[in-house]
């Protein structure tokens, strides 16, 4: 199976910068709603999958199957085609580089953001008006968000870095990949590990506290939850925003300091500064 060095990861990561950084704004509405709502679906799948595997294979391998399904979020943005927030947070080693302007970058962090927002949210309500938030699934989606939203933000942004810095690592390790197969391997570690590592990942956090917030308002569901009231409190537009908040610093800082800044710094002898877009 071929690869790509390193090294030429590095020249690759900035050739990539700078296309997205030339997306216009309707490509990245449309390629960050279907990121955001590819990692939406694999959310659901996940929780579809850890409703009840802990009793059954115990906690470690039931966090295992759960962060392994998952994987297929970034396996549909990265080989099917989507924008991610947080594998743009790559996109800094075209900025160093010289190929890529600062405001290039925070458009398209800006663009992509907000639509991985939309097309996270799509996916809950469907999710939601379908009727399969119901049930142990339910419960288990509340659950998740509940423990999500009131998580201290100290815990929330240091559990970001540590997530994005795995999921820029699945992103970069992918582009040395020459094949399919190649890719899925890639991806399947890095994101399998920071799920059940129990890290946390703004975008997925987008749709898994908002099925959350849906998902409070069927009482059956609530009773099978088990949660108390000052748990299922924090399922609210403040506990959305008190998630939301850190993770996405820390997902920003995990993803550019320990993997574009510090590769940067080994391989910037092969990077041609070019100065423009």
């Amino acid at each position: 199976m071929n690869f790509k060095a390193p090294g030429e990861i590095a020249k690759n990561a900035c050739n990539v910068a700078i296309a997205k950084a030339n997306w216009t704004i309707g490509q990245m509405l449309i390629m960050g709603f279907l990121g955001g709502a590819y990692i939406a679906l694999a959310g659901f799948l996940a929780t579809v999958v850890s409703q009840d595997a802990a009793k059954y294979v115990g906690v470690g391998l039931a966090r295992f199957y759960t962060g392994a399904v998952f994987s297929m979020g970034l396996m549909l943005v990265v080989i099917g085609g989507g924008e991610l927030f947080t594998g743009n947070c790559l996109m800094p080693m075209g900025v160093m580089s010289g190929c890529v302007t600062p405001y290039g970058m925070f458009r398209n962090w800006f663009w992509v953001y907000f639509a991985n927002l939309i097309g996270s949210l799509t996916v809950a309500f469907l999710v939601h008006v379908s009727g399969l938030d119901v049930g142990m699934v339910g419960a288990n989606a509340l659950k998740i968000a509940a423990n999500k939203a009131s998580l201290p933000w100290g815990q929330s942004f240091f559990r970001g870095i540590l997530c994005n810095w795995l999921v820029v690592m699945a992103v970069w390790m992918s582009m040395s990949a020459q094949d399919v197969v190649g890719k899925i391997f890639a991806i399947f570690f890095p994101i399998m590990g920071f799920v059940a590592s129990g890290y946390e990942h703004s975008i997925a956090n987008m749709y898994f506290i908002a099925l959350g917030i849906l998902a409070k308002g069927d009482s059956s569901v609530v009773a099978l939850s088990e949660l108390s009231p000052e748990k299922l409190s924090y399922l609210s537009l403040g506990g959305y925003l008190n998630n939301l908040v850190p993770v996405t610093l820390g997902n920003i800082v995990g993803g550019v300091l320990f993997v574009a800044v510090f590769y940067f710094l080994v391989f910037k002898d092969k990077l041609v500064m070019t100065g423009n877009e």
